[in-house]
């Protein structure tokens, strides 16, 4: 059964300040159309330039995860796209009027909360996901990173911590579906370690920061002046360390809460992949960088396949459109220059033809004749014939006519062809023929592999004689 795409009913608004920057930002969730994906404007710049939530925008990892695009940036997003994610929505566009969301609780539970308010509609497309053919690793020896993606028709996640800290200890924490997010994993926030966060402190780098949205780790000795410090930092009464050696600003909502933040934090980076994945993701000490360095070795992959699979592999034995001797009653081309054998795809914008490459060609006696390649010139002109079927098709009487050629631009041949090869040639129209005009973009496959393409310009001229 296909699953539809999803998007929010209606716009959501919260707002609170950025744990980095401290400045106040109002973050609106608003319903997008079908395909759209995930995008953020800041509609505080001028323009209100768009950001795409991907991982080809991610211009740091040092403190969250940030995108520039178009001039503007917005960071720590991590926790905002693990809540879409969680909640299975497709499409959103998210205005903010600052550069970096509201850190809220330091989980996601606040952004779900209010999107669920919203409440969500199905959309008519598909959703399509990616399903992860084969285990993908990815490791950085130096930080003891691991990683792998494994086959798995749903979304299901595994993290392992290990900071050699007597407190923290190694955690490891699990959700078998991404259908478990909200129960077991939006609510869990963002932790450092007491050093980390003296360090911040002294640099300003966290002045939205609050002890009600940290777990703060204490790995180290501290003494009451040092407690009574930190207390006046963050204008509370007192604080203290509790027994779970954390300072006691809060209570753990789970015995594990830091390593189930790790994995609320992989599904957020990892959802900057672009589509939603099908697969088990197991990590061992992650961390944005690694996450989004993750994401782009998947992404790559996504890349390579759908570039596979752009054109479908013909049966060079199904009916064709045309055979030979139809292709002659349009094509003024005879032996030795009718180089294509079969029509197999033709619509008013493309057409899709076949020429079977044999040794039996009369240019193989003088091309490499020792080691026989069939020359490129020979394939852009398979392919122009190809097109001009397909522009011969748009006027009553094409055998009155001929195609003349007018331009031949950015060909590149990519692979080579031998005898034996079954060349497919698609033609797409790359805008409607004026004035007997028409230009086209033509690739050229053996099975999978793209071996030539080109674009080509042809015009229509009918035949003196008619």
């Amino acid at each position: 059964m296909n699953i539809k795409q999803r998007t929010i009913k209606a716009p959501v608004t919260v707002s609170g300040a950025g744990l980095h920057t401290g400045e106040k930002v109002t973050m609106t969730f608003n319903p997008a159309p079908e395909n759209h994906g995930y995008k953020f404007r800041r509609v505080d710049v001028e323009g209100m330039p768009v950001i795409d939530a991907d991982v080809d925008n991610v211009t740091d990892t040092s403190r969250g995860t940030t995108l520039s695009q178009n001039g503007a940036s917005v960071s720590t997003i991590e926790h905002v796209l693990a809540a879409l994610v969680g909640l299975e929505i497709d499409n959103v566009l998210i205005d903010m009027d600052g550069p970096e969301t509201p850190i809220m609780d330091g989980s996601s539970i606040q952004f779900v909360d209010a999107i669920l308010n919203a409440g969500l509609v199905e959309q008519d497309a598909d959703r399509e996901y990616y399903h992860i053919p084969y285990n993908i690793h990815y490791s950085e020896p130096d930080r003891k990173v691991d990683m792998v993606a494994m086959p798995l028709d749903d979304y299901r996640f595994t993290c392992m911590v290990d900071y050699n800290s007597q407190v923290l200890g190694s955690q490891h924490a699990t959700i078998s579906s991404i259908t478990e997010f909200v129960k077991e994993i939006a609510s869990s926030r963002t932790f450092c370690f007491l050093h980390e966060l003296e360090m911040l402190l002294k640099h300003d780098l966290i002045k939205g920061g609050d002890l009600n949205n940290a777990i703060v780790v204490v790995d180290k000795n501290v003494d009451e002046s040092e407690l009574q410090h930190l207390a006046k930092l963050f204008n509370r009464k007192d604080i203290k360390v509790a027994p779970q050696g954390i300072l006691n600003n809060i209570e753990l909502r789970h015995q594990n809460e830091p390593a189930r933040h790790k994995l609320l934090d992989m599904i957020g980076d990892l959802a900057l992949v672009g589509v939603p994945l099908r697969g088990h993701i197991m990590a061992a000490r992650p961390g944005h960088a690694a996450n989004v360095a993750f994401a782009k070795k998947i992404k790559t992959l996504i890349k390579k396949e759908r570039s596979r699979k752009h054109f479908k592999v013909y049966d060079p034995n199904m009916k064709p459109v045309y055979d030979t001797v139809q292709i002659m009653k349009i094509l003024p081309h005879r032996q030795p220059m009718l180089l294509i054998d079969k029509i197999l795809e033709l619509s008013k914008s493309h057409v899709v033809g076949l020429k079977n490459v044999t040794m039996n060609e009369e240019i193989f006696k003088g091309h490499f004749p020792d080691a026989p390649l069939f020359p490129g010139v020979l394939q852009i002109e398979a392919m122009a014939q190809t097109g001009g079927i397909l522009v011969l098709n748009t006027v009553p009487d094409p055998e009155n006519y001929i195609t003349l050629f007018l331009k031949i631009e950015n060909a590149r041949f990519k692979d080579k062809v031998v005898p034996g090869d079954t060349l497919i040639f698609h033609c797409n129209l790359l805008a409607p023929i004026r004035r007997g005009i028409a230009q086209m973009k033509g690739i050229g496959t053996v099975g999978e592999r793209v071996v030539v393409e080109a674009e080509l310009m042809a015009q229509i001229v009918r035949k003196q004689n008619s």
